[in-house]
């Protein structure tokens, strides 16, 4: 089933936009195609004359200046690996990548390079700013579709940071299938607001290059500054989490941010209607509102047809341009219709495995159930989902993420979903709290109104009994990971130590 994919290594991507059409936009400096190619090869070459091994990993800790937006391109035309680092880390966290990936080099700025020591003499920090881009002769185009491109080092739910392996045929695919549902056009301008070390946040860069189009990187400060940067830059596409879409939507938008978008993106969570509806009073119906799912292992699985949201705002829709997307039961069949099930992920976009774990790439990465289309190595993602009559993918939960109380397993994707649609509050996120008679409490953290007592009406009128908090912990802000995502650790650390 894979003969006929456009296979290509992920440094092909400058190459597919007119040489002098805009392609990449930092502080007002305007580069176009030519100039992209140009510099991504100069960058290149200053990586090659390093004498790294082929093969070697080199990572950034970086803000979205013009270096951190080459890389991912320069690292793999020298015949390296990328590994980028959000800036948001610590140095702590940053010495624990650098060491588990093994890189050669890190490149980071001068506000950085002061916090971060390391123990390997072979490991080097080198500072670079964007006035420091070399001008050098270009390193050409060479790279192996299958050559490792990128490890991305997500945090998941426990434990430390791994890092998912990425090639160059996984990452051109992803561009190419994002590029292709979203209909990205050569006059689409991206607004890059999330962390280019999310997958999430790379592929606004790579999908956008993949279709001729401009990316605007931005670092911000308030969501105000995003509002003013699709003003100021005529943006026609913005991807944002939950999160960041709950603060969005709480702001004022004037007519000339919202005159241009022609598509909104989410993943990194489920949409809820109380949002969409709100997203929708603010860019009416020219704007097309794309919910999305996806994981590391297998970049993007699923998007939802943007004329069906207004109907169906928490599906997950159906799977992406070269994903097959299954949902399997407990005995390894496939579900029945509303049957709940394990979403399981096969096609060319399955990443490589995790780097230098065996035991956990074991554990996630297993052969295709024997229905699979596709067959071969498949992603068990862990999440519980059901698929309508229709076709319309569900989210039920996460197995290492469901409360269990009372005997019931209680998805906390549901109760959230109930706090927030009461219109009561902004965000919610539900805990389950050790319990000697329940086995689990669920403690349910909400930031909104402050309306206790209205809230847990709506609950009660909403939830069977099993499924009510024990207790409603109301915040003023809620704790964020790097990738801009409600961390449900933090919450979990505040439970324990209470």
């Amino acid at each position: 089933m894979t003969s006929d994919l456009p296979v290509f290594p992920i440094d092909h991507l400058p190459l597919f936009g007119a040489a002098t059409a805009p392609a990449l936009i930092i502080r007002d400096k305007v580069f176009n195609y030519e100039e992209l190619n140009l510099r991504i090869g100069r960058l290149a070459a200053w990586l090659a004359a390093q004498e790294f091994t082929r093969g070697d990993r080199v990572a950034t800790w970086l803000g979205k200046g013009e270096i951190a937006c080459l890389m991912p391109l320069a690292a793999v035309r020298a015949g390296l690996v990328h590994v980028p680092i959000n800036p948001l880390l610590k140095a702590a966290q940053v010495a624990h990548i650098m060491t588990d990936s093994s890189a050669r080099l890190l490149i980071t700025n001068v506000a950085r390079a002061g916090d971060i020591a390391f123990a390997d003499e072979k490991m080097v920090l080198t500072v670079l700013d964007d006035s420091d881009a070399p001008a050098i002769p270009p390193l050409p185009v060479t790279t192996n579709p299958d050559t490792l491109a990128a490890i991305l080092y997500t945090s998941g739910s426990t434990g430390r940071p791994k890092g998912v392996m990425l090639s160059h045929a996984n990452l051109a695919l992803g561009a190419v299938s994002v590029a292709q549902y979203l209909k990205l056009r050569p006059d689409d301008k991206n607004l890059a607001v999330l962390p280019l070390s999310f997958d999430y946040g790379q592929n606004q860069l790579l999908s956008t290059w993949r279709a001729g189009g401009c990316v605007v990187p931005l670092d911000y400060l308030t969501p105000r500054d995003v509002i003013k940067a699709c003003v100021k830059h005529n943006i026609t596409t913005l991807a944002a989490v939950p999160p960041l879409w709950v603060q969005l939507a709480e702001q004022y938008w004037p007519a000339e941010a919202t005159e241009n978008m022609r598509r909104l993106t989410n993943s990194g969570g489920a949409l809820t209607p109380s949002l969409v509806k709100m997203l929708r009073s603010i860019f009416r119906k020219k704007t097309d509102i794309f919910a999305m799912y996806g994981l590391t292992e297998a970049f993007r699985s699923t998007y939802l047809d943007p004329a069906l949201i207004d109907g169906n705002p928490t599906s997950m829709g159906r799977g992406i341009p070269f994903a097959e997307i299954m949902v399997v039961a407990p005995n390894g069949s496939e579900a029945a219709p509303d049957e709940p099930g394990e979403l399981v992920h096969a096609g060319p976009l399955v990443a490589q495995g995790y780097w230098q774990d065996e035991a956990r790439t074991a554990e996630r990465f297993k052969a295709a159930p024997a229905f699979s289309q596709y067959g071969g190595l498949a992603v068990w993602s862990g999440d519980t989902v059901r698929r309508d009559a229709d076709g319309l993918l569900y989210f039920v939960g996460r197995d290492d993420a469901m409360i269990k109380t009372s005997g019931n397993r209680v998805s906390p994707t549901e109760i959230e979903e109930a706090a927030v649609e009461s219109g009561l509050v902004a965000e919610a996120c539900a805990l389950g709290r050790k319990d000697e008679r329940l086995g689990a409490a669920i403690i349910l953290f909400v930031r909104g109104s402050g309306d206790d007592e209205g809230l847990k009406a709506h609950l009660k009128a909403t939830l069977p009994n099993f499924m009510q908090p024990a207790e409603v912990i109301w915040l003023e802000a809620f704790p964020k990971s790097a990738n801009g995502k409600l961390d449900r650790n933090v919450l979990a650390e505040i439970l324990s130590e209470a």
